[in-house]
């Protein structure tokens, strides 16, 4: 028996242990997966103390809260593990940004326009921005023709999020993978 108090670094729900379980009645679960009823807290501590093990709330929005008997050291390493292996599965989406300016030559076009094909495949958003350097701004149909160009030409591929929009001395536009590539 172990006396835990205190949260030592966890982050996430706060799990109640032994005599941190204050409701009046509570369902109560046996180690080998066995319904012992509704009962007091008291008694449940009770049983888990007989066993050597601890008496852990493991539903406390269930009406009554569900606890079980079982090695709570254990219960959070395993619960941790599960943490890791659903992280693990994510995919965070980054994005990623493409310059352009507008004179911008045609193989420097088509040469940007293969890594933004790459970072799209990946499943990154990307970023398309047109730099315009002092007077390049009194023309900004120039860099849109570019945005509207490249969103024609891959059209297939991706989805606008954001349209191009000129901000200051730059314009920009945000793309992402199309959802169903059908």
């Amino acid at each position: 028996m172990r006396k835990y108090s205190g949260r030592r670094g966890r982050s996430g729900p706060r799990v109640r242990v032994n005599r941190q379980i204050r409701s009046r009645e509570i369902r109560a679960i046996d180690s080998d997966g066995t319904q012992l009823g509704i009962m007091h807290p008291k008694d449940a501590y009770k049983i888990a103390q007989d066993k050597g093990l601890d008496l852990v709330e493991v539903a406390p929005n269930a009406k009554p809260p569900v606890c079980r008997i079982l090695d709570y050291g254990k219960y959070m390493y395993q619960q941790s593990k599960r943490a890791q292996e659903a992280k693990k599965h994510q995919k965070q989406m980054q994005v990623k940004e493409v310059k352009f300016r507008p004179k911008t030559d045609q193989h420097d076009y088509d040469f940007k326009k293969k890594h933004i094909i790459r970072f799209i495949e990946d499943e990154n958003k990307v970023k398309c921005t047109i730099m315009f350097r002092g007077r390049e701004v009194t023309h900004p149909e120039a860099g849109r023709d570019i945005l509207e160009q490249l969103k024609e030409e891959l059209e297939d591929l991706v989805d606008v999020e954001r349209e191009p929009k000129l901000e200051g001395y730059n314009m920009t536009m945000m793309l992402i993978p199309k959802k169903d590539k059908s």
